[in-house]
């Protein structure tokens, strides 16, 4: 399994692309091009099969043009290393004792420190598998955890992630991760360590933008169950909402 081509497709191209090109070609080129259209909020409703290429699942859940932006920083700056640097920066700061702030993104994607704990791409979860798809499972589930997704579109979804130019391990491991329900308990178990709760509370936290009731019991639920201290959540939420406005600022 190609875990990194996954992470990115998630993130905002290969995987992305090819849902959207799938999606409109079995709409008849009825859906959007942006994700702001019709759809269901921060779902996965219209803004999954409309802006998809744009940004991969940000732009998909959140539908938005700072979405869309968010999801191109993402890729700039590289999937897993946007997540570890968010995660390490606001833990490094939770643990100085500092206030809670946003940090440029040019200096959240600097390295964490050897044996700091954030290196997803040598880490293993709680199911012994490659730390990253913890982090593909996380964005995806807090993407479905408004619960705005109908049959139809389950179907035009699972049938687009089947059509995708993937091996049989890959596709089913994006149709298990899209059919599976979202359940803050289950993403929590995949952690190991603190250090990697907070990189999946960030990943969590980053394909969203929170503003409906649901999304915040998630969070919330997710955070207690990775038991992490509020105060570093507070730094975690400062760290990606400044991340959040700087791609909007471009």
């Amino acid at each position: 399994m190609d875990v990194r081509r996954l992470l990115d497709g998630v993130l905002g191209s290969g995987v992305a692309a090819g849902l959207e090109k799938e999606a409109r070609r079995r709409l008849g080129g009825s859906v959007p091009a942006s994700g702001g259209g019709g759809g269901s909020g921060s779902g996965f409703g219209g803004g999954m099969l409309g802006g998809a290429a744009a940004g991969g699942l940000i732009t998909m859940v959140l539908g938005s043009k700072k979405g869309r932006k968010m999801g191109g920083k993402a890729l700039k700056y590289g999937g897993a290393a946007l997540l570890a640097g968010l995660a390490w920066k606001a833990w490094s700061d939770w643990k100085g004792g500092k206030a809670a702030q946003g940090t440029p993104l040019a200096d959240v994607v600097q390295a964490p420190p050897a044996r700091s704990g954030f290196a997803p791409d040598e880490e293993t979860d709680g199911r012994g598998e490659d730390f990253r798809l913890a982090l593909v499972r996380a964005m995806i589930a807090a993407a479905k955890c408004d619960g705005h997704i109908d049959a139809d579109e389950h179907a035009r979804i699972t049938a687009a992630i089947t059509d995708q130019s993937l091996t049989a391990e890959e596709k089913g491991f994006l149709l298990d991760a899209f059919t599976t329900d979202a359940d803050p308990m289950a993403i929590a178990r995949l952690a190991r360590t603190q250090e990697q709760g907070a990189e999946l509370y960030a990943a969590s936290r980053l394909a969203i933008d929170p503003d409906v009731p649901a999304e915040h019991q998630y969070l919330s639920r997710l955070s207690a169950a990775l038991g992490l201290p509020p105060a570093l959540v507070e730094h975690l939420d400062a760290k990606i909402e400044s991340a959040r406005a700087e791609a909007g600022a471009d």
